[in-house]
């Protein structure tokens, strides 16, 4: 597995990018270093609640940028944060007819950079704010020479 979602909700798992592992347990996210590392806003907290330190190990860590603090045991090379904030890496520029805002050139898993850029977004099946960080999956794992959002 190239890449790994937590606590994702259970209708997505039909729109994850190839080679996207839905993940369901956190003991499960200690079985590898993923190369990415998405947390949706339940997973952060699921993870915080544990009383265990150490063990997940991620290169790309695709994060809630609300976060205080990522929690104690995660571990990444580079955080990419998401959310509705001007300070988030990947945000929306609109919410009416959503368009994804990447604000800053942001690392992918294969070495490619993606530039800074607005994405209209295809119709979604849940409001744009709360995909976020499967949007931001798609984003950082397609090839940069196809449409990223094309399910």
């Amino acid at each position: 597995m190239d890449a790994a979602i937590f606590d994702c909700p259970a209708e997505w798992a039909r729109l994850l990018p190839s080679g996207t592992r839905r993940v369901r347990r956190a003991e499960e996210l200690a079985e590898h270093i993923w190369p990415l590392l998405a947390l949706t806003p339940e997973g952060c907290r699921a993870l915080a609640e544990r009383r265990e330190t150490g063990g997940v190990v991620c290169r790309l860590l695709l994060a809630p940028g609300d976060l205080q603090a990522l929690p104690a045991q995660v571990r990444a090379e580079t955080v990419v944060s998401y959310g509705l904030s001007p300070r988030d890496s990947l945000t929306l520029s609109s919410l009416t007819e959503p368009v994804l805002c990447v604000q800053r050139a942001l690392p992918r898993p294969d070495g490619a950079v993606v530039d800074p850029q607005e994405l209209p977004l295809p119709p979604l099946p849940a409001p744009a704010e709360a995909m976020l960080p499967l949007l931001g999956l798609w984003l950082l794992r397609m090839p940069l020479t196809e449409p990223p959002f094309s399910w």
